[in-house]
């Protein structure tokens, strides 16, 4: 009797785990778990993309499938978190300097996307399908509708910087707003409010709080993050931003994956792409959210429909057909206005093609409008039909975008003959826990991401009374520097070495690991009698011929709003005014701030040719400083939020003028209330020479002066 009892008890143990759906809560998130993880694994074998292989597995677990999972509030929590995370990755994600410049092809694509595939659907459903003009016009909207499903792909390609990437999430943009709006204006018809005042209130409503997240958002962002650092405090403090828009643009009637793009694009600016904050944003919305959002999504697919009745489909024939020819129309016309490359327009149309969030929000509103005659606006053979459109555009979108992308970076990747003969490896010396922060940010925004493994930190151990104490303290710089570029996916090189004194050891360190770059923190004087560089800086500043960066930020880095540059005359003569003016560009992008330099009018040609060539995308501006001699004239255009960068140059230097040896005074005089950064650029000794070329003639530039008055003085004495 006892072991009946007991097998009874076990047998109500299996019961109650084993029932489905399950509903215990430790048994769904562990079976999402697993789908999350092994569902790439199996498909990447079959060569399908990830995000295919979250929906199909949501379709599988789902109540249309084997029926072992319920589509609880849990998904729905999560679903719509994953929902407004693909649309904040996607405005976050952009290149904000090539989406200004490629506006125009962004708003043409967003106006073609949309009236292309209303038009053909509208006249497609009436005749066709024969549904009333309210029914048609709202299914027409939803052809048109876009969600970047497919998104992720470019970023795991590292491909989002493609103009073609910000031409078809800014047409998502335009395109969804404009399906967003049919949307409520056919939801407000059967509501019985559509006079005028229902129009005058939603346009409101839609102006006040887009104004309110694009002028007020940045300034409480820039706010926050000066105030508050740490990166879980930042990370949250950004998801709550991104609900707080979601929210209010559902408060004015519009869907909140608008408010979660227009969240995106305002932090853009404040969010480098190469940040920390930035890798734990991308994360956890690709580990977690945005998978249950796909999860979510296969579960409401019934593949059974196809096997219910004709006019079911009918109908998703009809919608599937209409959806992928009017995106393709729209990408093939793009192309041929805008003269773009071939897998430029597949990457185009792989991004327009799916469709999820907005077809979503579009059908379900349909769905729930009962007319008068009893019947709903949008029947259940449109609900199924929007199903399975959602599954063959998310599966076209993928495949489409896995290619593209893939083909893209596989021809980015190939290495220039600029990048064979050249190297790069930054080293930053630490010393100080409270400096760590922004030189390996600095670090990071300069780095060419083509190369790994090329930045170094290093700490200096001396023979001293208190090495043991340094050593903990050098142990500690290390590992806060290998967090900040572990968070930004940046391996770190960590050396730690013994010397004389820790300017040897700098010296040292850069010449066996042959450091291009080397950036230091400004000297913190200890007495009245340290000079403004201190001791280590100008011992490396004599024995380094590489650039030499010193840096002192009073702001976090990415709420520095314009970078201005002082370019003093001659220094397009330098061995190293590529690398600078490279790196000045790099932060500009990085920050999506302007670059604006002071140069005589000589250098700023120089200046702007370079530009041209390689960094046409940079916002950059010129103004003339002709008098090197007082820099007060830099202080009207240096703000407490800008970064002053001053382009010296080492005594005996093409470009290096005596007036330099009161840089220090007037630093201390003007400038000690702002962040800073002196950049001594390479020269000509141990160093591998850098040939400069332009796109205009400018003489025989990239050969060292030495070696002209040599070339000179022998065909000379030949001559005689």
């Amino acid at each position: 009797m006892y072991a009946d009892k007991r097998i009874c008890r076990q047998m109500d143990w299996i019961y109650q785990y084993i029932t489905f759906p399950i509903t215990d809560p430790t048994w769904i998130f562990l079976l999402v778990l697993v789908m999350i993880l092994f569902a790439p694994i199996v498909l990447d074998k079959l060569r399908i993309p990830h995000i295919i292989g979250m929906i199909i597995a949501g379709l599988l677990v789902g109540e249309h499938g084997f029926n072992i999972l319920a589509r609880d509030s849990s998904f729905e929590l999560f679903g719509k978190v994953g929902l407004y995370y693909i649309m904040f990755l996607a405005g976050l994600e952009m290149n904000m300097n090539d989406f200004k410049e490629n506006k125009y092809k962004a708003l043409t694509l967003g106006l073609l996307c949309f009236a292309i595939p209303i038009l053909i659907g509208f006249f497609t459903n009436l005749s066709l399908l024969h549904y009333g003009v309210a029914t048609s016009v709202l299914l027409a909207s939803m052809y048109a509708s876009n969600t970047q499903v497919s998104y992720p792909i470019v970023i795991r390609y590292g491909v989002s910087n493609q103009r073609s990437v910000s031409i078809a999430v800014g047409g998502t943009a335009v395109t969804d707003t404009l399906t967003l709006l049919v949307l409520a204006v056919v939801a407000g018809m059967f509501k019985g409010d559509t006079d005028g005042a229902f129009w005058l209130l939603l346009l409101g409503k839609v102006i006040l709080i887009g104004a309110i997240i694009i002028i007020l958002f940045p300034r409480i962002a820039r706010w926050f993050f000066r105030r508050y650092d740490e990166v879980v405090t930042q990370y949250i403090f950004v998801l709550a931003m991104v609900f707080l828009a979601a929210a209010m643009m559902e408060f004015a009637g519009m869907e909140g994956i608008l408010g979660a793009f227009l969240t995106g694009l305002v932090l853009n600016r404040m969010i480098p792409h190469v940040s920390p904050l930035m890798g734990h944003l991308e994360f956890v919305g690709n580990a977690l959210f945005i998978p249950y959002f796909l999860i979510g999504v296969g579960m409401l697919i019934n593949v059974r429909v196809l096997f219910g009745s004709f006019n079911a489909i009918e109908v998703a024939g009809v919608m599937i057909a209409v959806a992928l020819t009017g995106k393709w129309l729209a990408s093939f016309l793009v192309q041929k206005i805008f003269r773009m490359k071939g897998i430029e327009r597949r990457l185009i149309y792989g991004l327009s093609t799916a469709q999820a969030a907005a077809t979503l929000a579009a059908v379900m509103v349909g769905y729930n409008i009962i007319l008068p005659d009893g019947s709903r606006l949008l029947n259940e053979d449109v609900l199924n039909g929007t199903i399975l459109l959602i599954l063959v555009t998310c599966t076209v979108s993928s495949f489409v975008t896995d290619k593209a992308a893939r083909r893209i970076a596989m021809d980015e990747t190939q290495p220039d003959e600029h990048l064979k003969r050249s190297t790069e490896k930054i080293l930053i010396p630490l010393a100080y826990l409270d400096t760590v922060d922004y030189l390996m940010d600095l670090a990071l925004m300069i780095r060419s991401a083509k190369f790994e493994d090329n930045i170094l930190a290093l700490h200096v151990m001396t023979d001293t009374a208190d090495s043991e104490r340094a050593g903990m303290r050098g142990r500690l710089c290390l590992e806060k520097a290998a967090k900040a570029t572990a968070g930004a996916n940046v391996e770190l090189v960590q050396l730690s070495r013994y010397d004389v004194n820790v300017s040897s050891g700098i010296i040292h360190t850069a010449k066996e690991q042959d450091a291009s770059c080397v950036v230091v923190g400004l000297h913190r004087k200890v007495n009245i009698m340290d000079s403004f560089y201190g001791k280590v800086t100008e011992n490396l500043l004599k024995s380094i011929h590489r650039e030499v960066i010193v840096a002192k930020f009073l702001m976090p880095l990415n709420t520095i709003r314009r970078i201005v540059v002082a370019v003093p005359p001659k220094a397009e003569y330098e061995a190293g005014f590529q690398k600078w003016l490279r790196n000045c560009c790099r932060m500009g992008a990085s920050l999506g701030c302007r670059v604006h330099f002071f140069a005589t009018e000589k250098t700023t040609g120089y200046i702007q040719s370079f530009l041209e060539s390689k960094y046409k995308q940079t916002l950059t501006s010129f103004s003339s400083l002709e008098n090197w001699d007082d820099l007060l004239l830099l202080t009207g255009h240096v703000n407490y939020d800008h970064l002053l960068v001053i382009i010296s140059a080492r005594r005996g230097s093409i470009s290096y003028d005596p007036l330099f040896e009161d840089l220090p005074s007037q630093i201390n005089t003007y400038f000690n209330n702002n962040s800073l950064m002196l950049v001594f650029p390479d020269q000509i000794g141990d160093t591998v020479k850098e040939t400069i070329t332009f796109s205009k003639p400018i003489g025989s530039v990239d050969v060292p002066l030495y070696e002209k008055v040599g070339r000179r003085i022998y065909k000379w004495l030949k001559r005689q």
